[in-house]
């Protein structure tokens, strides 16, 4: 099972911990890019993907592509 964190780059707080540990948390520049990201990290075999609040309002794939995925695991974090 493998496991990404995806926050925008100027979000300093969410995931914090994560990434102190050193997991996998990806800073986004262009959050408009969110559906691409989900996309290459499913293709790479990501099966839990954990989205900042903010970030997660700039895809639109979560419901419409991958809400009846059993394969991936996508949940949405609010602070």
């Amino acid at each position: 099972m493998k496991i990404s964190w995806i926050k925008t780059k100027n979000d300093k707080e969410s995931f914090k911990i994560f990434e102190n540990l050193g997991f996998d948390v990806i800073s986004i520049e262009e959050p408009d890019k969110t559906d691409e990201k989900l996309k290459e990290l499913i293709d790479n075999n990501c099966t839990t993907i954990i989205l900042s609040n903010e970030i997660a309002s700039f895809s639109s794939d979560i419901i419409t592509k991958y809400r009846k995925e059993e394969d991936v695991n996508i949940f949405i974090a609010s602070k």
